[in-house]
Order: structure tokens, then C-alpha cells, then sequence
């Protein structure tokens, strides 16, 4: 890279997403960090990351992704960082889904999943919580780097949106490729939607 006077692109804002609270429950981790997929609908993980804006500001992205077909089953974006954003996303999810019962939601050790409130909905809509060890983010990795995937793609070098509605339509449109078109290696190279579409064709057919 030297020899070619390349340098690699260095963003340099960092902003602290997970704010762990020490009195909050704990969760058992039923992950195991077993990333692999399968049937869709029985394992998540999700995460929050920031969208840099040009002002200085951050808008704030909670993801639910589907462990098993790789869906972006819910997200939600928001210029804060309450538990209103996660619940948005999980709730995002649910309707996509139409039901949540019995499926498991991994994530960080932020306050925001380890609330009483998040406790409170995932109850109501039957999901099992898990939660990595505290500060290893290997525990989550596969939301991390669907993190790092959508700001390296939408800010191609930039440091920042240039506003946040800018921001916002770049997600939204992202995601509905991600689902739609985008292919991934560990589903055979097709996208969520035609995986979970040829799985639930194998499972009709062998019923």
C-alpha cells in the first residue's frame, strides 16, 4: 500500500453504543456464538449502531436480524438511543413475522435490553432473551458485522451523512436489498427472501 501511496480510510468520530447498567438482570447466553443458519423464525440477534450526520448529531439503527435466513426481520431508526428504539425494532419484527412465540432474541449487555421494559415485551410476545459476556463482542459478531457492512457500503468514504432524512432514505433502501437482492455465502449465494421462500417449499413438499 505504501508503494502505491494507499492508505486505508479511517473513521475517526466513535460513538458508545452499548451502556451496560451493573444492576440489571442477566441472561443466560443461548447462542454460543453458533451463528449458523437453518429455519428462519427461531433465533435473532440484534444490536444498535450510529449513523454519523454532517452536524455532528447521530441517528441510531437497533437491528433484529433472523439467525437462520440472514432477514433483517425488524430494525428501526431513531435519534436517540431509549428503549423505545429496541422495542420499535423487535415489535418491526413481530409484525413481519406475525408471531415471535418461542423464538430466542440474542444481544449486548446494553441497558436497553436488559430493561425492565424490553423484559416486559419480549414476554408479551413470548421471545426467550440471551446476552453475550460482558465486552466481548465475538458474543455478537454477526450483528457487528452487519454493522460494519451497512456503513462501509452508505458512507463509501465519507465520514458522515450529509442530514439525517439523507441518512434515513439510504437505510431503507439498503434494507429492502438487503432482504430482496443482496446474496450471502452462507445461504447458498441467494438473498434472505428466496432462501426462506426455498425453505419453506422443501418443507411443504416433504409434508
Amino acid at each position: 500500500m505504501r508503494e502505491h501511496r494507499l492508505a486505508g480510510i479511517r473513521l475517526r468520530r466513535r460513538v458508545k453504543t452499548t451502556i451496560p447498567d451493573q444492576s440489571a438482570r442477566r441472561f443466560p447466553d443461548l447462542i454460543g456464538r453458533d451463528f449458523s443458519v437453518g429455519d428462519p423464525g427461531r433465533r435473532y440477534v440484534g444490536d444498535i449502531t450510529y449513523l454519523p450526520i454532517a452536524d455532528g448529531t447521530n441517528l441510531y439503527l437497533a437491528s433484529c436480524i433472523d439467525l437462520g435466513s440472514r432477514k433483517l426481520a425488524g430494525w428501526q431508526v431513531a435519534d436517540h438511543m431509549r428503549t423505545e428504539l429496541v422495542e420499535d425494532a423487535l415489535r418491526a419484527a413481530h409484525r413481519d413475522r406475525g408471531s415471535l412465540v418461542g423464538a430466542i432474541f440474542h444481544s449486548d449487555h446494553g441497558s436497553v435490553y436488559t430493561s425492565k421494559a424490553y423484559a416486559a415485551l419480549c414476554e408479551q410476545l413470548g421471545v426467550t432473551q440471551s446476552t453475550g459476556v460482558v465486552g466481548t463482542s465475538a458474543d455478537n459478531s454477526l450483528t457487528e458485522s452487519f454493522n460494519a457492512t451497512l456503513k462501509r457500503e452508505l458512507l463509501a468514504g465519507r465520514s458522515a451523512f450529509p442530514d439525517q432524512a439523507t441518512a434515513y432514505r439510504a437505510v431503507f433502501r439498503w434494507a429492502n436489498r438487503y432482504n430482496t437482492r443482496r446474496r450471502h455465502s452462507a445461504i447458498g449465494n441467494i438473498s434472505p427472501n428466496a432462501y426462506e421462500a426455498a425453505r419453506s417449499a422443501t418443507l411443504a413438499e416433504a409434508a
